[in-house]
This record gives structure tokens, C-alpha cells and sequence, in this order.
């Protein structure tokens, strides 16, 4: 039974460790456009962040710089800049999926 109890804490421990980056596992799909931009259309459950707000609040909600981070705008352009401040800032799985109607696509091939 020692041995049962043991390897039970061990299995515990590991997962509680282990959750976190379990969770950041799933890829994090970012709007970076204006507020008026993402009322008018948008991709349920994606998070607005401002390309200019990108690097702070990115580094507050995804602190796991290998986070698989997918960005999009209206063109790809504002993505781009956002993906570069990120890049700049260590993150190294960071992609600009062009418009929201490119990133739905990326989605739902």
C-alpha cells in the first residue's frame, strides 16, 4: 500500500505541475484591431488586443514566450507589427494570419 500511495502523490504532483502548460497547449488566436473594427466583426471567443497594447497585455495573459500566438487585422498589417513587437520581446511561435477572414480560413480549412 506505501508504494500505491507514493506513486499516487507522485502522479498528483505531476499533474498539478504539468497543467499549466497543458492549458497554453491550445493555440491563442489575438484580434489586434480597433475597438469600432472588431463590434462591426468578429471572431467569437478571439480576445482584442490593439496592435499598440500587443507586447504589455500579451505578456500579462500568455507569460509562456513558446505560446503558439496567431494574429490578424483587417489586411495583415497591423498583425505584422504586432508579431514583430512580440519577436522582439522573446516569443518565438507568433504568426500573422493576414485578415479575420484569412484567420476563419486558417481555422476551418
Amino acid at each position: 500500500m506505501g508504494k500505491f500511495v507514493s506513486v499516487r502523490a507522485a502522479l498528483i504532483f505531476l499533474s498539478l505541475a504539468l497543467a499549466p502548460m497543458l492549458a497554453q497547449a491550445k493555440p491563442v488566436w489575438i484580434d489586434v484591431r480597433t475597438e469600432a473594427e472588431h463590434r462591426q466583426n468578429h471572431i467569437d471567443g478571439d480576445p482584442l488586443i490593439p496592435h499598440g497594447n500587443i507586447l504589455a497585455q500579451v505578456t500579462d495573459r500568455f507569460p509562456d514566450k513558446d505560446t503558439e500566438i496567431n494574429l490578424y487585422c483587417r489586411s495583415g498589417n497591423r498583425a505584422g507589427k504586432a508579431k514583430s513587437a512580440l519577436e522582439s520581446a522573446g516569443y518565438t511561435n507568433v504568426k500573422n494570419r493576414g485578415s479575420v477572414a484569412e484567420a476563419r480560413e486558417a481555422r476551418n480549412p
